[in-house]
């Protein structure tokens, strides 16, 4: 008869409101002693089967009555080891507890004993969680990025994937990796869903997100820019809403993190090569049939590489209304890089023609920030102006002036719009019958 595996037990439903972390070392007398303990019986556990007379629950604690014999321990430090045994089992291990924690917007495990949290925007360690080996941090790789069908191994050492809830997962695996397996994991954040979430932490202004609002339905084509851990994707995912219900979406991710809550969106995720090192289905494959689906909308999570020149041509012949993100440190930046990845398409174009080009396919920019007190920003909004004596003109419509930081380390500064000349956006968003933007704009709009 057929047996089930500890590492296939994964329906069994986890129980709320458990103590998993030493977070109060005061209660545990002797914490040594309860992670030797959980070592045991971990090791223990790993290549054994549930026998199909057994429970679940009865099986855990009977392993560990096994393992914990001459030992004195209370029932908290009992429920403890249970706990952490559970998580192997039905969760991520030791990480468990911090993807289920709200406030914790990222976790980097840097080694068994070293693993980092981030909270408000601040980057603390956590000293109260760690796996017991390297082994033990690559067993919860696979588990977190096996239902997606992802790999890791040493011909294929590194993974972006993603986790049931959306959030992003990288593991980077020796040889890559010379301290041994690295986790990175930005969760996602389910409380900024909408515009006025941002605009109730600060991150954009009333002004903006109507602005932004009336862009997306006005059909522009918007490029999202800013730095790593800025918000790009959540920001994406605001933008996104705004997207009429009636319209066909396509969205191509290389792990896919986008929540869009429409009636007509169409997901595609790329894939790496299998074992054979064949089979790779690239974001610019996916751009490239995504126009032969008949898209309303095209939405890239992030371009990187030759699938830009394909998004400008789709942005170029009737594709209106696609969205993107970019990493770069600016709208100047976001440009500059974007014309490199046309580039790198392999197309014999002048850069001339390729800056002519961006200016066509693309109408905003806006970049966001993440500052120095942790929270994010949307510090400008700019549109492609013109292109003139070879360069790009680039109009700011939104902006956020830092003028320095608060007693308590928290950024200070204002939002400025821009409005003594109508931006010419604004043309092609009256043009499709969208005038709620008139009392921000009241300079006539022939100009």
């Amino acid at each position: 008869m057929a047996k089930t595996s500890l590492m296939e037990a994964f329906h069994i439903e986890r129980k709320p409101g458990k103590i998993t972390n030493l977070n109060d070392y005061e209660i545990f007398p002797d914490k040594n002693l309860l992670d030797q303990l959980r070592t045991k019986i971990v090791e223990n556990l790993i290549d054994q089967e549930i026998p199909e007379d057994k429970l679940l629950n009865q099986f855990i604690n009977d392993e560990i009555d096994k393992t914990i014999e001459g030992y004195d321990l209370t029932n908290l430090e009992r429920s403890h080891l249970y706990n952490l045994i559970d998580n192997e089992i039905n969760g991520y291990g030791p990480l468990t507890e911090l993807l289920e924690d709200k406030n914790i917007t990222e976790i980097m495990v840097n080694s068994p004993k070293e693993i980092y949290i981030e909270i408000d925007g601040q980057i603390i360690r956590d000293e109260s969680v760690s796996f017991i080996n390297d082994e033990h941090i690559l067993r919860t790789i696979e588990r977190m990025i096996g239902p997606m069908g992802r790999t890791i191994d040493a011909s294929n050492p590194m993974v972006d994937s993603r986790l049931r809830d959306g959030s992003r997962i990288n593991a980077v695996i020796p040889p890559l990796s010379t301290k041994g397996p690295v986790i990175t994991i930005r969760k996602f954040k389910r409380e900024m869903t909408s515009a006025d979430d941002m605009i109730r932490i600060g991150s954009m202004t009333p002004y903006m997100a109507e602005f932004l609002e009336a862009s997306v339905k006005g059909k522009c084509n918007i490029l999202i820019c800013g730095g790593t851990g800025s918000g790009k994707t959540t920001l994406l995912n605001i933008l996104s809403g705004f997207i009429p219900n009636e319209e066909r979406i396509i969205t191509i991710e290389d792990a896919a993190e986008l929540r869009l809550e429409k009636e007509h969106v169409i997901s595609l995720e790329t894939r790496v090569t299998n074992y054979d090192n064949e089979g790779e289905v690239t974001i610019r494959d996916l751009v490239i049939n995504a126009l032969r689906m008949r898209p309303d909308r095209i939405i890239v999570g992030e371009v990187r590489g030759k699938e830009a020149f394909d998004m400008l041509q789709a942005m170029n012949t009737g594709h209106e209304g696609s969205l993107t993100t970019l990493h770069a440190n600016g709208a100047k930046d976001a440009l500059q890089r974007l014309e490199t990845m046309v580039l790198m398409s392999g197309l014999d174009i002048p850069v001339k023609a390729i800056r002519e080009y961006i200016v066509s396919a693309i109408d905003l920019v806006v970049n966001i920030e993440r500052m120095s007190d942790g929270k994010r920003k949307v510090t400008s909004i700019c549109e492609l102006e013109n292109f003139e004596d070879g360069e790009i003109l680039l109009k700011e419509i939104f902006a956020f002036h830092q003028k320095g930081l608060t007693p308590n380390g928290e950024v200070d500064g204002e939002y400025i719009l821009y409005n003594e000349t109508v931006p010419k956006v604004y043309k092609k968003i009256v043009a499709r019958g969208i005038t709620e933007l008139d009392h921000m704009f009241p300079v006539p709009h022939e100009n």
